[in-house]
């Protein structure tokens, strides 16, 4: 179905492998729409708790294919400002997924590769990983990503890491708030598997509601509609089936019925 992609399923999680090894998995335009459409068919499939992405061969995306970006700089107006809708389109479907992501990060990810572990819940990375917002020193800005890098890394550090691109160590990515958890590269997909189960403890529509909940509130003041709108949204989800279940699990303590 797809020529850029692979989606393996494990259980309840779907892999999504971007597959184009030879450019280090570099955007161009069949990249980017076929990613917008396997993000949204996995967001709706039910089976699928969680959804792992993550890059074949060396790297997990050096972000924008540079001949793309040369046939795009040459193209008309109308046409150049489409393909970077597309582009910011795709970071957005990601961001807003119900289902939880996880960006699975090994080798390089720069500049839209950055974004995509940015835009991902979790962002677990290779302790050989490097990350960058590297667009300045091709003459452009990371514009479509920066919404996510931003909410990642704060104000302050974009200042400087969107002006120097500098390469950004594993470590370093940690201690920034890009990375969730940093593992040896042999121990890289364990540690997904360890976040997979924790995931898989807790009720899809509780965690779809969870994503939700953070972002009406992220950055918003404590004001009267902001604590309203919190009781609202723990009400209902009481009285949700699976709210019940989850209570009565616990009281009879046994596991839920959502837990494999």
């Amino acid at each position: 179905m797809y020529t850029t992609l692979e989606i393996e399923h494990q259980g309840s999680a779907a892999w999504l492998w971007m597959n184009k090894p030879e450019v280090h998995n570099a955007f161009d335009e069949t990249l980017i729409t076929e990613l917008t459409l396997a993000l949204r068919a996995l967001d709706a499939d039910p089976a699928v708790r969680a959804v792992v992405l993550a890059g074949r061969g060396k790297s997990f995306s050096a972000g924008a294919d540079l001949g793309w970006m040369q046939r795009q700089g040459a193209a008309t107006l109308e046409k150049n400002v489409d393909d970077a809708r597309q582009l910011a389109n795709l970071f957005r479907t990601l961001s807003c997924m119900a289902t939880p992501t996880i960006a699975r990060v090994h080798g390089a990810a720069l500049g839209g590769g950055m974004g995509l572990a940015a835009a991902c819940d979790i962002c677990v990375a290779s302790s050989k990983a490097q990350f960058a917002t590297s667009e300045v020193r091709f003459g452009i800005i990371p514009a479509a990503i920066s919404p996510y890098v931003l909410r990642a890394i704060g104000e302050r550090q974009a200042y400087r890491y969107f002006q120097t691109a500098e390469r950004i160590s594993a470590e370093r990515a940690l201690a920034l708030g890009l990375a969730h958890e940093i593992a040896a590269p042999e121990a890289l997909d364990a540690t997904v598997h360890t976040l997979l189960a924790a995931l898989q403890a807790g009720g899809s529509g509780a965690q779809a509601a969870a994503t939700a909940l953070i972002r009406a509130v992220a950055n918003h003041p404590i004001d009267d509609a902001l604590v309203e709108d919190t009781a609202q949204r723990i009400a209902r989800l009481r009285a949700t089936p699976e709210a019940r279940e989850g209570l009565a699990a616990f009281l009879e303590k046994r596991a839920p019925s959502w837990v494999p």
